[in-house]
């Protein structure tokens, strides 16, 4: 029976060479992509700055609705059509987009490193769900196959390019443009199994062909096909979860439910970013669990 830690853990990553949180407050933060540097809404950047005044290329302004929208204000010019980035050994393109993001999530990268660290050198069967622009599916392919499965044929399309960006394109990656709750439904009707899963699903959506999503309703029975598509041999299930009202406890609480039967340990917590400098603060940014097995 899978443990469940009551204590929550604390996924903390940090600045590399292309990437960096450099201050934040007010409910806004700065970070550098690269050699450009923006400023983005954060709700949960309650403090006051450290800085007194920050320059950056390009803002986000965020709209009037609470669901989105917004535009970016630019005080510099930034390559519309991106700019390469690396972390590791993947490259991948960055690119101010209509939803505030810049084409990847950097406080995902102590996961990256996580799941790498949980399977076997070669030959690992893993699915990532929800998976965006590839950056994670790239960092697992160094283990094995991945099936990479999101509804946007354009996110799909920017991770075939980033994979080729990376000089990855020979990795055995399947690259989906599915709608993920059917897709993980149809690999249990198939008899799949896989060695780990990464999911990453928004709080609203919709699938390739109209499918609508929506976290409360639709996660409990994502999260059972996704246990039927793991063994007792499998070495992890990680999800992450933003922007919503909700205790990462909950979503362990998920995970022991349907984990029951399987060994391993169950952990949540919350991801942040580390702001450069000495004494930086941790500025959270989404909740976790994960399920891991490392017998």
């Amino acid at each position: 029976m899978a443990d469940l830690a009551r204590d929550p853990v604390i996924m903390v990553g940090g600045g590399w060479g292309d990437y960096a949180l450099i201050d934040s407050g007010h409910g806004r933060k700065l970070e550098r992509y690269g050699d450009y540097r923006f400023i983005r809404p954060e709700a949960q950047a309650l403090w006051s700055p450290r800085l007194d005044q920050w320059e950056a290329h390009g803002e986000f302004v965020p709209g009037s609705d609470e669901d989105g929208g917004g535009r970016w204000l630019f005080e510099k010019p930034v390559p519309r059509e991106g700019w390469p980035l690396a972390w590791r050994d993947v490259r991948f393109t960055a690119q101010c987009t209509p939803f505030r993001h810049l084409g990847f999530f950097p406080d995902m990268a102590p996961v990256w490193d996580w799941m790498r660290d949980q399977l076997p050198a070669e030959d690992a069967q893993t699915l990532n769900l929800f998976g965006y622009t590839g950056v994670g599916t790239l960092a697992l392919s160094e283990r094995g196959a991945v099936s990479h499965v999101d509804a946007s044929k354009k996110s799909v399309g920017q991770a075939r390019e980033n994979a080729t960006l990376s000089r990855m394109a020979d990795r055995p990656v399947r690259w989906l443009i599915d709608d993920a709750a059917k897709f993980a439904a149809r690999e249990v009707r198939r008899g799949r199994r896989y060695d780990g899963i990464i999911l990453d699903p928004p709080k609203f959506g919709r699938g390739p062909t109209g499918e609508t999503w929506r976290l409360e309703e639709n996660l409990p029975s994502l999260m059972a096909d996704c246990r039927r598509l793991l063994d007792a041999d499998s070495k992890f299930l990680f999800l992450t979860v933003y922007a919503v009202r909700m205790s990462s406890l909950a979503l362990a609480g998920l995970l022991a439910e349907l984990f029951a039967d399987l060994p391993g340990k169950i952990e949540h917590g919350d991801l942040a970013v580390r702001e450069d400098g000495e004494s930086g603060r941790l500025l959270p940014t989404a909740i976790f669990a994960r399920w891991s097995n490392p017998g």
